[in-house]
């Protein structure tokens, strides 16, 4: 017994030792003069997405197979920002992600606020296209809705259109389905739970934006620009569209 005392004491005294050693820094972007500095989040939240609300900006970023998942962040700035809540309590399929499975589950999600309502939707590529919402993003979350089963699809994001209709644009995964580097659209149905149609690509990274944008009908576009960057990502603008 006092052999277990005298360990634990020393394990203490050491600890003591080593936080007197160490002085926490903490990162602020804010330098409190107007001005901010980057990284605005010291910390890794891959894959982010924000949407704002009035004078609010939630963000939300991959989790992988963590859980709680889907974090959610919020900043009336877009430079401090601070945790609020974790959309995803329980991952879809349980009985899959009972254990870990490292680089799978949620990949990009993207969060939007629609009729009073903020969506997540998120790639899962091995089953498919998810979706969950709330009136209070720091609140409880819907359960995940499989919008679209199947395997490889990633980077969904929803577009509610002026007429009313739905749609989710997304892509896919080469190490699932065997390409990459295009997107493709469907419709959903009214309330986003649930793809209507089939897909029809609208950007294909192997032949160019140009000539995809032809061969899509897009009519003449006024200005053009693409650049490429490493890791094949690309970045398009497209500032004018006639007879869309």
């Amino acid at each position: 017994m006092r052999k277990k005392i005298l360990f634990l004491a020393g394990m203490m005294a050491c600890c003591t030792w080593a936080g007197a050693q160490e002085i926490s820094k903490t990162w602020v972007a804010d330098k409190g003069n107007g001005t901010y500095q980057n990284p605005v989040l010291h910390a890794d939240y891959s894959d982010p997405d924000v949407c704002a609300v009035g004078d609010d900006f939630y963000m939300t970023a991959s989790s992988f197979n963590c859980i709680p998942g889907i974090p959610i962040l919020h900043s009336g700035d877009l430079v401090n920002w601070s945790l609020v809540n974790y959309a995803l309590p329980v991952q879809e399929p349980k009985e899959f992600f009972d254990k870990a499975q490292h680089g799978k589950g949620v990949w990009a999600p993207s969060i939007r606020f629609h009729n009073g309502e903020f969506y997540i939707y998120w790639g899962d590529p091995d089953y498919g296209i998810y979706m969950i919402k709330t009136k209070d993003p720091k609140g409880k979350w819907s359960n995940p809705v499989l919008v679209k089963a199947g395997k490889g699809m990633i980077d969904a994001t929803p577009l509610w259109d002026e007429d009313g209709k739905v749609y989710l644009i997304y892509a896919y995964a080469g190490s699932r389905s065997g390409v990459n580097s295009i997107l493709v659209i469907s419709e959903l149905n009214a309330e986003g739970t649930e793809v209507v149609s089939d897909p029809v690509m609208v950007f294909d990274g192997e032949d160019g934006i140009r000539d995809c944008l032809l061969s899509r009908g897009l009519g003449d576009v006024y200005k053009r620009q693409l650049i490429r960057v490493s890791l094949g990502l690309f970045i398009f603008r497209i500032r004018e569209l006639t007879d869309v």
